[in-house]
């Protein structure tokens, strides 16, 4: 194993011996290259595949370990689907993710983020959750606050909200030690808390559903349509949902100062990334689209460039996801035996929507805050008034039809961020659940038109002024995630989080979580343990293997 350093100490070396790794140092022989009229370009320690903020930090760490690593970013600049984009003139949005919530501290830490630029600014309330009744929701960062709103719809409610907070840590602590750990099997959990009275607990979170969790703390059903995720498993009914969730909440653990908006947007954690990187020696190389994972004896020896380029490396690591790794990047007739068809059989099946607008003003939602609205308030919104709305939205998408009434994560990052375009003028955008990936009627080309529409009426029933500020607007499908980011099926977590895709189970079951069966080439996105997100554990974890 590479010492690292950074301090990491004996408990964290430990928590690595275990794990298959392969040495990434020296060069490979020029003699193991293959042949081909085309130039062949000099060898590094690591070439890395795509720029997303994994890859730049798994880059960092390679560099600090003193290592000659090149990236290879498609894209005009680096991010992938951590991104600031100017979609309109004059305004710039997080085009795909939207909000720092698990970005890791010993990886902001480690790799000096803030020393780059990075900068978080904190959302309070976080969401804000409009109904179309005119009530409100709001669930600030003081207990006593939230319950206050709670209180407003149930007062057994609002009591019950420690119990909830107290139910979600004890999920994350249990996975979250794990996050900068190679991936833990359930034995292996289940050890972890042997003897605890988190032994049970862990049982019971393994099979129950989002949905049973929700009513068994609230008993309101516009409270419970607020506190309900349930993220790519989809059905609030289905059984380990909550177990996925968990995942999420690790964020109990995040600093307060990394929780929030980014200043410029999310593109600036890549951004930072990046420069941190290049600081250390990396080589990064934009619009360069590599087509090919070149395998020489079961082994991954170098790249081919979309011109015929070929570059050579001692180790390949894919920042790109598990399928688009295997079975186009290596191909199915190079994998080794066995691996073609637990590979096509990865679940990418969850889709998403997003949605980008440019604001003239700001939408009216003054008529939910009579008496003290901030214009911060706003910042994070979410729709979703209740259980049945939201299991409307998923029995769409799973039936093939874009969701008639999509529950949204909705941001107007703008009225905390004064980069993102010119006074008075704002940015708004909408996470949508849920989409087909492949729809039963008609195509996404055809399909994008009417469902932004659809989703901007649904909009106006909060904000009825909103058309009259919309200076313009785009929807990205699943199919514009996948021909944008080169996430297949527009996955947004590479892979489904879903209970037979967590931990170790991540991307396959057998393998150590990083190092794929072809030797010399590793993973290092969100397609592995701890999963989506950005958190950069994913890259942490691929560079210390």
């Amino acid at each position: 194993m590479v010492d690292l350093g950074f301090g990491h100490g004996s408990e964290v070396v430990q928590q690595w011996e275990t794990v298959s790794h392969f040495q990434i140092s020296g060069n490979a022989s020029t003699s193991n290259t293959h042949s081909s009229s085309f130039v062949t370009m000099s060898n590094h320690d690591v070439i890395i595949i795509g720029g997303g903020h994994n890859a730049l930090v798994c880059a960092g760490y390679l560099t600090r370990a003193g290592l000659d690593v090149l990236i290879l970013e498609r894209r005009s600049f680096v991010g992938g689907a951590t991104a600031t984009e100017e979609l309109f003139p004059g305004y710039r949005v997080s085009s795909c993710s939207y909000i720092c919530h698990l970005l890791q501290s010993k990886v902001i830490d480690d790799l000096e983020m803030r020393r780059y630029g990075f900068e978080v600014l904190n959302l309070d309330p976080q969401p804000f959750q409009p109904y179309p009744d005119g009530r409100r929701l709001c669930r600030w960062h003081s207990l006593e606050r939230s319950q206050s709103e709670i209180a407003r719809f149930s007062r057994r409610d609002a009591d019950a909200l420690p119990a909830w907070q107290t139910f979600w840590r004890r999920a994350a602590e249990i996975i979250y030690p794990w996050f900068l750990r190679p991936p833990p099997s359930i034995a292996e959990l289940r050890a972890s808390v042997a003897g605890t009275e988190n032994a049970a607990f862990l049982d019971r979170l393994l099979n129950v559903s989002m949905g049973d969790v929700v009513r068994e703390f609230f008993a309101d059903e516009a409270v419970r349509g607020s506190f309900l995720q349930v993220q790519d498993v989809g059905n609030p009914e289905a059984p380990g949902g909550a177990f996925c969730y968990s995942h999420i909440r690790c964020d109990t653990f995040s600093r307060p100062e990394d929780v929030g908006i980014v200043r410029g947007g999310m593109g600036m954690i890549a951004s930072a990334l990046a420069d941190s990187a290049r600081a250390q020696g990396a080589t990064i190389r934009t619009n360069t689209v590599v087509t090919r994972i070149i395998i020489q004896n079961g082994s991954a020896v170098g790249v081919v460039l979309e011109d015929g380029t070929e570059i050579t490396a001692s180790q390949i690591v894919s920042g790109a996801d598990p399928k688009k790794t295997l079975l186009g990047l290596v191909g199915p007739e190079q994998l080794p035996s066995g691996t073609t068809k637990p590979a096509q059989a990865m679940k990418t099946r969850a889709g998403y929507l997003k949605f980008h607008a440019a604001l003239s003003r700001l939408p009216d939602f003054s008529h939910y805050f009579p008496t003290d609205y901030d214009p911060r308030y706003i910042a994070s919104m979410k729709i979703c008034p209740s259980i049945q709305y939201y299991q409307a939205a998923w029995n769409d998408a799973a039936a093939g039809r874009p969701a008639a009434r999509p529950v949204m994560e909705v941001q107007i990052p703008s009225v905390l961020d004064d980069t993102l375009t010119e006074p008075g003028r704002h940015v708004m955008s909408v996470w949508g659940l849920y989409a087909p990936v492949h729809p039963c009627d008609g195509d996404w080309d055809a399909l994008r038109e009417p469902v932004g529409e659809r989703l901007i009426d649904v909009l106006c029933e909060y904000a009825p002024d909103l058309r009259e500020c919309l200076v313009d607007w785009s929807l990205f499908t699943p199919a514009d995630l996948e021909r944008r980011v080169g996430l297949t099926d527009g996955n947004i977590r590479h892979l489904d989080m879903v209970p037979d895709q967590f931990l170790d189970q991540r991307p396959l079951a057998g393998w150590s979580g990083y190092a794929t069966p072809i030797d010399g080439l590793f993973l290092c996105g969100a397609g592995t343990h701890p999963g989506g997100e950005v958190t950069g554990a994913c890259g942490h974890n691929a560079a210390h293997v």
